[in-house]
């Protein structure tokens, strides 16, 4: 009969293993989960909890603004990032919410974006590629809410450990949403506000 202190040399090497190889996972979770916690995004025109500038806003479905993507500055990714991505969507908007923006295929030594990159052709120089926004234009949609409570609007930034996603201009931000979820690394957001 065999007892829990019986000493099998095979066995033994399998626990060792197991055992390391479950340590391994744990260390590799951790690096992630504090890379993930530095990773963070900022910007020269809004500012996490505040409002939306007047240059960001829509100019069309009653609005009337400039219509710029904003200047976002991103720092600490994931050490593995191979490219970034970026959404900006309306979660009070009805319904399923409302894609303003989703940005693709940003290489991974960018670490900003000027004001206005999508209407400025910077994103393209880059080789990125931008969706098909909910206002059924490429690119950049600014917020543009129904009149009543204001709406938050989350930018986020993706870090992804590819450095394409298989996409192209003009498909719907869905979509681009669904691409992005199934290769992120970290992700790093600000929330901002408006209403009219």
């Amino acid at each position: 009969m065999r007892t829990p202190y019986d000493f099998e040399p095979g066995r033994a090497r399998r626990s060792s293993v197991f055992a390391w190889l479950a340590m391994a996972s744990i260390v590799a979770t951790a690096n992630l989960a504090y890379a993930g916690e530095n990773f963070t995004v900022a910007s020269a025109d809004l500012s996490d909890g505040g409002k939306v500038g007047p240059r960001q806003i829509f100019n069309d479905a009653g609005c009337k603004g400039p219509n710029q993507s904003p200047s976002l500055t991103w720092r600490n990714a994931p050490a593995t990032t191979r490219s970034f991505a970026i959404t900006i969507f309306d979660r009070d908007a009805p319904g399923r919410g409302w894609w303003h923006w989703a940005v693709a295929n940003i290489p991974a030594n960018v670490k900003s974006l000027p004001e206005n990159a999508s209407a400025s052709g910077a994103l393209h120089k880059l080789g990125a590629i931008e969706a098909r926004n909910d206002f059924n234009v490429d690119g950049y949609g600014g917020p543009c809410p129904p009149p009543g409570n204001p709406h938050r609007y989350v930018i986020t930034v993706y870090a992804l450990n590819v450095d394409t996603l298989p996409l192209a201009q003009g498909r719907p931000a869905a979509l681009f949403d669904r691409e992005i979820s199934g290769s992120t690394l970290g992700s790093a957001q600000i929330t901002v506000t408006y209403g009219r």
